[in-house]
């Protein structure tokens, strides 16, 4: 009985330890086998680098945030975290003419699927951001709001609040210059340590030191968003409290955390063309340039190309498809959901049949053990 019982353990751990990779196969995102394809992925991308030029007639489509978690190799001290948290962004390229606000997934065909890391990717879509607001509230002043200081104004006119008042009744609060010092979000968008007046400083009970607050931005519980949070380590894996930091921030500062409640990364299209502000060129079309953030996001992401139309680009890349497919999203319209990984088909069939097995070498023994206990009754 007790052999039968190590020999079933026995083929119990083999089948667990055992990894299938097919074609279609699926590799989860927090495996190691995956974390190493894409840092092999990446290694051949930046090893030969297709021209990225034909990114300008495509447009970014946030499909979702993604978290891992992974022993951490740079913990020294007892008080530093082991195990710490991988948050990766994957996002699409939809062509620019098809791609919709509407469609969670941005666009059906044409597209290719990219994989990168939380911080590269919000710094640089941040940075694009802020960008097209400026621009785009340049371009409303100067066009839509009636403030230039000329002769026929009267003296009591005043262009910053012409401009204030131009701006808020189209709408445009984004545009309207507010005291923003208190805050910079962009300090924060890789995990920063939080700077605060000395006043508003917390100092441990027992000890006269000054408690280190860390702020940077965390996948959503269900992947369809990035926010702020308040954490005490440098790594950004713990948060400070049971409400992703909301209440320390308000407590230290009686102010609320911005992006705290609202995502950093919204749902549109993002083009990766540059804005052009040379309005005197009338041949636009021979100078449309990549954005630099754009195309930096996509020179360092893990890629799978083998959707984009046919003859888009020389060599399509599709090195990080497996581990792509293993960061599954389940999108509905205005909704993105990380689901949870699926188990392994092959692995719960030969599980289920050596339990079948270990049952029926049981009812084997018991029914020998049996027939010897009858056979010896009669001898007797």
């Amino acid at each position: 009985m007790k052999f039968a019982f190590a020999f079933f353990f026995a083929q119990f751990t083999m089948v667990n330890s055992v990894k299938v990779v097919s074609g279609n196969s699926e590799i989860k995102g927090n495996s190691a086998l995956g974390m190493k394809l894409l840092s092999q992925a990446r290694k051949l991308e930046q090893d030969g680098e297709d021209e990225v030029t034909w990114v300008v007639g495509y447009s970014l489509k946030f499909q979702g945030c993604h978290l891992v978690q992974q022993w951490n190799n740079d913990a020294d001290e007892d008080d530093e975290l082991r195990i710490e948290k991988k948050r990766l962004i994957r996002f699409r390229l939809c062509p620019t003419d098809s791609c919709t606000v509407s469609d969670a997934a941005g666009c059906g065909d044409g597209y290719g699927d990219y994989v990168l890391d939380l911080n590269t990717y919000i710094q640089a879509y941040y940075e694009m951001a802020e960008k097209q607001i400026e621009y785009d509230c340049e371009y409303y002043l100067n066009n839509q709001c009636d403030c230039n200081d000329d002769d026929g104004k009267g003296d009591d006119f005043d262009r910053d609040d012409c401009e204030y008042n131009c701006f808020y009744n189209a709408g445009k609060e984004q545009c309207i210059d507010e005291d923003q010092e208190n805050f910079d979000v962009e300090k924060y968008l890789a995990c920063g340590q939080l700077e605060l007046e000395n006043e508003n400083r917390k100092l441990e009970e027992n000890e006269e030191e000054e408690i280190q607050y860390y702020v940077g931005p965390y996948c959503a519980e269900q992947g369809g968003g990035v926010f702020l949070g308040v954490f005490n380590e440098d790594s950004c894996s713990q948060f400070a409290d049971d409400y992703e930091g909301k209440t320390t921030f308000e407590e230290l500062t009686g102010e609320s955390l911005p992006y705290s409640s609202e995502s950093l990364v919204g749902m549109e299209c993002f083009s990766c063309q540059e804005i052009n502000n040379n309005e005197d060129n009338e041949d636009n079309e021979d100078n449309e340039q990549v954005w630099e953030e754009c195309e930096a996001i996509y020179n360092s992401a893990g890629k799978c190309e083998s959707n984009l139309a046919e003859g888009i680009m020389e060599n399509p890349n599709s090195n990080a498809c497996a581990y792509i497919e293993g960061v599954k999203i389940t999108r509905s319209d205005g909704v993105v959901f990380s689901t949870e990984p699926r188990t392994n088909p092959v692995v719960t069939s030969f599980i289920v049949i050596f339990a079948m097995a270990f049952a029926a070498m049981c009812f084997y023994v018991y029914y020998l053990r049996t027939r010897l206990g009858v056979k010896k009754d009669t001898l007797m």
